[in-house]
């Protein structure tokens, strides 16, 4: 019934609407003491069917009259009170902007009413738990919209009953969730502190008063509990951010609200303190905005007491084996600490830190647990650490790479980690490369640290690259023998990746001959893979390796000079049988299929213009394969080839054939039943396609029969709500009208403007009517500002002709809900066509329908 109410409702006609409000009421009433669920389903329905009758005036006021004598009907009543509010801004009820603020207002009128009957709820109903965990849902569901009296609010007895609920030590686990959301609810609901003064004062005295009881509940190990008074106190600390910032220690800018946050991040479980941090990085983002140097004195000690915790948070248990997982728990945890001190570490001063941190493990002999964590947090601020002549950094380097074999696994894991981090000082000291480069090299040998060694190997590649060069060897022996070393995938490309930025640094004339021994395994690899599947039929994964030789490819990027032949044509021709040979024989699987076109898509952008050889033979087999089998990825590739070759005019009329044989099964799949719909890929991969070429030669497109086609498909998809298909959509149909707007004085432009012209005269009523229709009813929000670039580039085009078109796609709306509520005025439609054909740039079109498709959703 109630997805009924919530998505058919248009199909009832208008005098049904009493009967069917009268007979769920009568439901509900009868079924009271059925299960809690049917109550709840029956009580959205009849809040959903209230918010769409518009006939039905006042609902809380009939309710209320109705059934507030009768004490058997108040937990229904309490119920459809609470559902109601949480269905104002539900996004399956497209009730327009037009009833909501009518709703809103009305509910805000009656809000005092509701708290007035759940007072007397509590004060008849007494010590009845069930009743009370009602109450202070339905309460905090009429703050969370916004509409309670903050005055009225702040000297009403059910704020007292909340925070005596919340002291007392003997409140029920239920009972006290349903207390703190309630009190949550609150905090957030007078964000603007300035506004709400009284009911502000109100609960900031309540909520400091419950320090007593939280050590209460730790006491008891209640960790129910204790998470409840943490999310408290950080909604607090939440609301209160800017008057704290603003006036640090006076009145409701306190600091004792930052006391409760540190309390709470001393208790020994770490769930408890992870609760708090998205204040902290607020309160850093603040002060980091601000930059006044005596607020940073204020809260410094602040920011080193919760750093101090989050170190001993960190660390594992004392019996923990091996190394350090990253995928559980405690692994993300530890993850998002590091976040959060690379975030706040300005405050206390990277290099400050990360000395003390230093000296805690030079100056003492901490149990390894300790120095495992004290080198885990030192490796998030390392980075932060200015390297230029810093004596503490070399000594910690020096020290770390001399750690023994017989220190804790997870202690070597994490010293590795804070080795790859330290690559900078590695740069600026050379004498330390080979000391690294051997310490790692340990580690590599040893299956539970080889990834994380090979991270870090990856990352000094990174950044000390020329200093590499010299290594070069070491790295190829490496990656001719990766598959002995113990390696994650990732690790095993991130490997491959560092080796090619380095091979990337060496003479000229080196760089083919140590490319094709790098690309040599893997291609004999794919070769191997190739003969087994000709002599038993047995086909095997060959992916490993074409992802392997995409990550070389990728980062392959010499510097060549113009006339120059590319040092890794040569390699890249060689290698294009096997990779060809590959491609056909998986061409039906569509995983291994995309990895071959990103392969080629590396190899082609890797050696640009120096790839033509391969032009012909890769789009002859790309548009025979995808006859056959229409895998996305070869329209991506497509769009590579018309970027590289676009330009060259000798090579246009042939990637108009290629663009044409690919359009026509593409087509054919968009066209069936829901196609737009279940190949979101397709449409993405497309309109690049049709983009790069809009980019690279306009006129041979515009020119040609396809493009009607193209833009037909184009229009049907601008309703298409897939975030990446409805982007590349819009951006096809943005630039291709503003190839006619752009004089960039190129001699084609006049025959630009004309093709534009015609398109725009065939299609452009079509166009404007489709968006418009597709941003009220079927598009979210973020996709408005693409909307509105193309909508400005049809105005630019031609603005007297869009006034007409735009005009038009408006009376083309419906003007009113099934539920007979006015959907959008005269004057409303009126005030957004002047706000969009007067716009004098895009950003006004923007908000004009930001704020008119409001009234549609």
């Amino acid at each position: 019934m109630k997805m009924k109410i919530q998505t058919s409702f248009y199909e009832l006609p208008p005098e049904t609407h009493n009967a069917l409000r009268d007979s769920l009421l009568t439901h509900i009433q009868n079924l009271k003491d059925l299960s809690p669920i049917i109550v709840t389903q029956l009580a959205l329905a009849i809040a959903d069917l209230a918010l769409q009758m518009a006939s039905w005036k006042g609902c809380v006021h009939t309710l209320i009259e109705k059934y507030n004598n009768d004490i058997s009907s108040m937990p229904f009543l309490v119920e459809i009170l609470t559902v109601l509010p949480e269905e104002v801004h539900s996004r399956s009820l497209r009730i327009g902007a037009n009833r909501r603020t009518e709703i809103i207002e009305d509910l805000a009128y009656y809000s005092s009413t509701v708290v007035t009957l759940l007072t007397s709820c509590v004060e008849k109903t007494g010590n009845d738990e069930k009743m009370l965990i009602k109450v202070f849902r339905c309460l905090g569901s009429w703050f969370n919209l916004g509409v309670l009296d903050s005055n009225f609010m702040a000297s009403n007895q059910l704020l007292m009953v909340l925070f005596q609920v919340l002291q007392r030590d003997e409140t029920s686990t239920n009972l006290h969730e349903a207390a703190s959301d309630c009190v949550c609810s609150a905090l957030y609901a007078i964000e603007n502190v300035d506004t709400n003064m009284a009911l502000a004062l109100q609960l900031f005295q309540g909520v400091l008063t419950l320090e007593t009881a939280y050590h209460m509940a730790v006491a008891r190990e209640d960790l129910d509990k204790v998470l409840n008074y943490c999310r408290i106190f950080t909604e607090l600390c939440e609301t209160f951010l800017e008057t704290t910032v603003r006036s640090p220690g006076q009145g409701m800018g306190d600091l004792r609200t930052l006391e409760l946050l540190l309390i709470c991040a001393g208790h020994p479980q770490y769930e408890v303190v992870e609760i708090s941090f998205n204040f902290w990085y607020r309160l850093g983002e603040h002060l980091y905005k601000i930059n006044d140097a005596a607020l940073h004195t204020i809260f410094r000690p602040y920011i080193q007491r919760l750093l101090h915790c989050l170190a001993r948070h960190c660390q594992l248990d004392p019996d923990h084996e091996g190394i350090p997982e990253d995928t559980d728990d405690f692994g993300e945890f530890r993850m998002r600490v590091s976040d959060l001190v690379k975030d706040v570490i300005f405050l206390v001063g990277s290099m400050e830190c990360f000395s003390q941190l230093y000296s805690t493990l030079k100056e003492g002999n901490p149990p390894w647990e300790v120095t495992e964590a004290v080198l885990f947090i030192m490796a998030a601020i390392a980075k932060s650490v200015d390297p230029e002549n810093n004596p503490t950094l070399s000594e910690v380097l020096q020290q770390v790479v001399l750690l023994p074999e017989s220190v804790h696994m997870a202690v070597r894991y994490t010293s590795i980690e804070l080795v790859g981090e330290m690559s900078e000082v590695v740069d600026r000291n050379p004498r330390f490369l080979d000391p690294v480069l051997n310490y790692l090299m340990k580690g590599l040998r040893e299956k539970p640290l080889a990834s994380a060694a090979a991270k870090a190997i990856h990352n000094i590649c990174s950044v000390c690259r020329d200093h590499m060069a010299q290594h070069f060897q070491g790295l190829l022996d490496i990656a001719r023998s990766l598959d002995s070393f113990a390696l994650s995938t990732e690790a095993a490309v991130g490997l491959l990746k560092g080796t090619a930025l380095v091979l990337a640094r060496l003479p000229l004339e080196k760089i083919a001959e140590c490319l094709s021994d790098l690309c040599a395994v893997q291609v004999l690899a794919l070769k191997k893979l190739l003969a087994e599947e000709s002599t038993n039929g047995k086909s095997a994964d060959p992916t490993v390796w074409l992802d392997r030789l995409a990550v070389i490819f990728r980062h392959t990027n010499p510097i060549v000079e113009n006339g120059q032949t590319h040092p890794c044509q040569k390699v890249i021709q060689e290698i294009w049988p096997v990779l060809s040979d590959t491609l056909n024989t998986h061409q039906a699987d569509n995983r291994i299929v995309e990895r071959c076109c990103r392969c080629l898509r590396f190899a082609v952008r890797c050696v640009g213009k120096g790839s033509a050889s391969l032009l012909q033979p890769l789009v002859t087999q790309m548009v025979s394969v995808y006859q056959v089998y229409p895998h996305s990825c070869f329209l991506y590739l497509g769009s590579i080839l018309v970027d590289e070759y676009g330009m060259e005019e000798g090579c246009r009329q042939g990637l108009l054939d290629m663009l044409q044989a690919l359009c026509m099964p593409t087509f054919q799949l968009l066209e069936q039943p829901n196609g737009l719909r279940n190949h979101p890929d397709t449409v993405d991969d497309l309109f690049r396609l049709a983009t790069r070429f809009v980019q690279r030669s306009p006129v041979t497109l515009l020119s040609s029969s396809i493009i009607v086609h193209i833009i037909q498909c184009a229009i049907a998809a601008t309703s298409l709500d897939h975030r990446d298909a409805n982007c590349s959509v819009m951006k096809f149909v943005r630039d291709l009208i503003h190839t006619g707007v752009a004089n960039d004085h190129e001699e084609d432009f006049e025959v630009r403007k004309q093709l534009i012209g015609q398109a725009m005269e065939q299609h452009g009523q079509q166009l404007v009517t489709q968006l418009m229709h597709s941003c009220c009813f079927c598009l979210p929000p973020y996709t408005l500002p693409d909307v509105a670039e193309v909508l400005w580039e049809v105005m630019v085009f031609d603005r007297p002709t869009f006034c007409r078109w735009l005009e038009n796609a408006l009376k083309g709306l419906p003007k009113e809900t099934s539920g007979g509520a006015v959907t959008v005025t005269h004057k409303q439609l009126t005030d957004f066509h002047k706000q969009v054909t007067s716009a004098e740039e895009c950003k006004q079109v923007c908000w004009a329908i930001r704020e008119f498709t409001r009234l549609f959703r």
